[in-house]
């Protein structure tokens, strides 16, 4: 690992998430013009809602929330034990926030991509820590909100992570049809070898995307700012970044195509979540599912 300056033996314990939910939201409009679309149910419980237990069953006990000075995420960071008294058979997890977890919001005053939303977080942050792209829903859980059960995909992140000491990303598998969408991978076993953002199907060197879920080093910080600054690198900074370590010391290929990913960044997409998240969910698969036979059956 030429280059390489993270070590396993010199590992610190990732207690650090990063929330990044700062976009505007331009293809959700009119929606995202009058709320945040983090903010959105999938089904029944807000996305970010979804996201915070995500990293919270990664035993992750700070979680900043990078937003913009137009969205206000402070009401889903609040104690809602009142809401909980009216529905005691709803999970108590969906309603408070764990006491041992802080919470801080950064604000990201220009749209300047996600390298420069990930920046505002991080003289808070001391060693490597866990991303979360704030519209993307990755879940291998369709529990009742009576028994909530949150994803395991960012343990699936860190158990990488501390088994090999180096940054991770995951990775889906999606239809070739729409690789042309997202930042395709090329793999060499588990290390990612190239990124290669929105290519033509036909240029794609295999169907694994980027899907919303990373763990970055300590090191990044230092990187961004002085290897690859927003001023040159622009959107594509966290691309750079990645294929920095690439290079060095390498970047593990975390594969989650066994998950459901739900995506709130345009509104087919979510259409769609919505539907496959109801008919794997057992408070409203059968009614869903009959509902939606009847309906084409009489189109």
């Amino acid at each position: 690992m030429k280059g390489c300056t993270l070590w396993v033996s010199m590992m610190k314990v990732i207690g650090d998430a990063v929330i990044v939910a700062a976009g505007l939201g331009g293809r959700m409009l009119p929606t995202s013009a009058y709320l945040p679309k983090e903010s959105l149910p999938l089904v029944d419980i807000p996305s970010i809602i979804h996201l915070i237990r995500e990293a919270i069953n990664a035993n992750i006990t700070r979680i900043h929330i990078i937003t913009s000075p137009t969205k206000d995420f402070t009401t889903f960071l609040q104690n809602k034990q009142d809401y909980h008294a009216l529905k005691p058979e709803i999970s108590e997890s969906l309603f408070n926030t764990d006491k041992s977890v802080q919470f801080f919001i950064h604000i990201q005053h220009e749209p300047l991509g996600l390298g420069h939303a990930i920046l505002q977080s991080l003289e808070s942050i001391d060693g490597p820590y866990l991303v979360l792209l704030g519209d993307n829903i990755i879940t291998d859980q369709f529990s009742s909100i009576t028994n909530y059960q949150p994803s395991t995909a960012s343990i699936k992140l860190i158990t990488e992570y501390n088994a090999t000491g180096l940054p991770c990303a995951g990775i889906y598998s999606v239809p070739q049809s729409e690789l042309s969408s997202y930042g395709v991978i090329a793999l060499d076993n588990q290390l990612i070898t190239d990124i290669i953002e929105k290519p033509p199907a036909n240029k794609a060197p295999s169907n694994k995307v980027l899907c919303g879920r990373y763990i970055f080093t300590e090191d990044s910080k230092r990187l961004l700012e002085e290897n690859y600054p927003v001023d040159e690198f622009g959107e594509l900074q966290t691309i750079a970044l990645q294929k920095h370590w690439m290079e060095s010391c390498g970047l593990i290929g975390v594969d989650l195509s066994e998950y459901q990913w739900y995506d709130s960044g345009n509104p087919i997409a979510w259409l769609k979540s919505q539907i496959d998240y109801g008919l794997r969910n057992p408070d409203y698969s059968d009614e869903l599912r009959q509902w939606i036979m009847r309906r084409i059956e009489n189109s």
